[in-house]
């Protein structure tokens, strides 16, 4: 089978190749064989191969295959699976290796999907949602009952979309950061009744903090960090929490630089890579949360484009592109 792999932690640019992998063996019981159609590619994936700052730089034992999410077709069960059956059309998280063709996963991390939800939908049909579930709880956490104003950056995102959208549903105070006008003219369309603010303004920060009501924000949600991080933090009304959850901007911001102790700041990191940590019947909430937004709202699922596994370098670059509109996808063909 064709696999995405590397050897070693690094630039994905320069590590990623196409190889040839051997096909995993019939499921073992609670199991099931999964024939990847198509998996996003997302920052987080590209950051797994980086590795995180001090990660050792040695080669690996054996290559490694990226990729926890995607969607497929069942090919085979494994003794005791009874609620899939090979041809269903299904989804799955969190499962290692998701940038290969073929994949053995627990039978209850793989998901149906739903009559009528795409292929590009349903890929997109787990981690997107669960993210902002994710999300909307650290937000709740970090409010103590009390509802202020949320500022968010790259509010454009496919994350950063689904929040606005739950920010109306749920009538939350949000303000949406983005960095280009471009982008904000595209959001404000989007999302009429939000404050949509491009950071290329030279009075961006004003504006957050007149469309905060001028106390700035209880909580900023934060997927760029690097050197916005210290601006970010600036925004907070004292006691505010900034919740980081992404790492898509460069540079770096001393942490003595934020004054968390003296205006009582509070930093959190949150990851979906947690979202295990949940009880089963917590999980089943969540998955089924997801399953109804894919199908009712698939217009916040949106694809910026389908590239082939063989053609995986195009695919780590538009990720990268600058003003990217939606989620980039790796295909294979169905047999």
């Amino acid at each position: 089978m064709r696999a995405i792999t590397y050897d070693q932690h690094g630039e994905a640019g320069e590590l990623l190749r196409l190889s040839e992998q051997p096909p995993p063996t019939a499921p073992p019981t609670g199991q099931v064989r999964v024939r990847v159609l198509s998996r996003p590619v997302h920052p987080g994936d590209l950051a797994g191969v980086q590795g995180f700052p001090g990660a050792p730089q040695q080669p690996f034992a054996m290559p490694r295959i990226p990729g926890l999410k995607g969607m497929g077709v069942v090919e085979s069960v494994g003794e005791g699976v009874q609620a899939l059956r090979p041809g269903q059309r299904v989804a799955f998280f969190p499962v290692p290796a998701a940038w290969s063709e073929l994949v053995t996963a627990p039978a209850d991390l793989v998901v149906p999907v739903p009559e009528g939800v795409s292929d590009e939908t349903a890929a997109l049909m787990l981690v997107n949602p669960i993210t902002l579930l994710t999300l909307l709880r650290a937000v709740e956490d970090a409010q103590h009952g009390q509802a202020g104003p949320v500022v968010q950056t790259a509010a454009g995102s496919s994350v950063g979309r689904l929040v606005g959208a739950a920010a109306l549903r749920h009538d939350i105070p949000l303000v949406n950061l983005v960095r280009s006008a471009a982008g904000a003219q595209i959001l404000r369309q989007r999302f009429p009744g939000l404050p949509t603010i491009s950071t290329a303004d030279a009075d961006w920060r004003t504006q957050v903090r007149d469309a905060t009501g001028g106390r700035g924000a209880q909580v900023v949600l934060d997927a760029v960090g690097g050197s916005l991080t210290g601006e970010l933090a600036g925004l907070l009304d004292d006691g505010g929490t900034l919740i980081t959850y992404g790492q898509l901007g460069s540079g770096s911001t001393p942490l003595e630089s934020l004054a968390l102790t003296p205006r009582a700041l509070t930093v959190r990191g949150v990851s979906i890579g947690r979202w295990m940590t949940r009880t089963p019947e917590e999980r089943a909430e969540d998955v089924a949360f997801a399953a109804r937004l894919a199908a009712t709202a698939p217009e916040l699922f949106e694809v910026a484009a389908c590239y082939d596994l063989a053609d995986f370098a195009k695919a780590v670059d538009h990720v990268r592109r600058p003003g990217k509109s939606g989620t980039v996808l790796l295909t294979s063909p169905a047999s």
